[in-house]
């Protein structure tokens, strides 16, 4: 990212992510899936989901922006839908995850949701979402509401992400956005800022570590109790039962 691409930032105020000091293992960029939640052309998710992908890019990481625009409504079809199976692939690619979202009646909209509900909690023992860090940021269309933020932090937690303490609410967006779609230079874009790169160090800390900070006792458990009832019925299979038939000739 070139820093005529981030023309609001102050560069001797940017310190580029020390991976080293966050005990990062892997070498690999961290990869980060952002979501949106709006279909309409001049979407203000989508510009500040564009906005934070860019600034992303500046903090080292990989990312991937998901476009909404035709994923069907869950339930209306098998997830063998193509942007379905693009979601969840992307969704299995990320280390961390961005979601934003506009509020509508004090909540999230439904083309967010939406794309949270194709996203299962576990498919073939495989947990797309699990141990991933997520930042969660909104725009609002009057004065500053955290309802979604605090709504997104609900559904992160029932996907059992790592939901960084820092976010954003961006209040009056159609006044925080210029003619070509950038943020301009404020407060909210500083707090913006603060967001991506929090979520960028976080990602590097917990990424390797997130198998082992998500092995649990209770699934521990269940394992040893599952390996344990296959093994009894590998040394010793079910005995075929008797028919009622077979009982009464038997009998005679």
């Amino acid at each position: 990212m070139e820093p005529h691409d981030l023309p609001h930032l102050v560069p001797d105020a940017l310190e580029p992510v020390d991976a080293a000091r966050l005990g990062a293992g892997d070498a690999h960029p961290p990869r980060i899936l952002v979501l949106y939640g709006s279909l309409r052309p001049e979407s203000y998710s989508r510009k500040l989901a564009l906005e934070a992908a860019r600034l992303l890019r500046h903090f080292g990481a990989e990312v991937r922006v998901f476009d909404p625009h035709d994923l069907p409504m869950q339930g209306s079809t098998g997830p063998e839908h193509p942007k379905v199976q693009e979601l969840r692939a992307l969704s299995l690619w990320s280390e961390g995850q961005v979601w934003v979202s506009p509020e509508r009646h004090g909540a999230v909209t439904a083309v967010f949701k939406n794309q949270i509900d194709w996203l299962p909690l576990e498919d073939g023992g495989v947990r797309p979402t699990q141990g991933r860090t997520l930042a969660v940021m909104q725009v609002c269309g009057g004065s500053q509401s955290f309802n979604v933020v605090n709504t997104l932090r609900v559904l992160g937690r029932w996907m059992r992400m790592v939901t960084i303490p820092n976010q954003s609410s961006v209040p009056k967006a159609w006044q925080e956005f210029d003619e070509i779609g950038r943020m301009k230079p404020s407060a909210y874009y500083d707090r913006v800022v603060d967001v991506m790169e929090e979520l960028v160090k976080f990602t590097w800390l917990v990424r390797d570590r997130s198998d082992y900070l998500t092995c649990r006792y209770s699934e521990r458990k269940g394992g040893m109790a599952a390996a344990l009832a296959a093994a009894a019925e590998a040394v010793e299979p079910p005995v075929p039962a008797i028919t009622a038939a077979a009982g009464a000739t038997r009998s005679q």
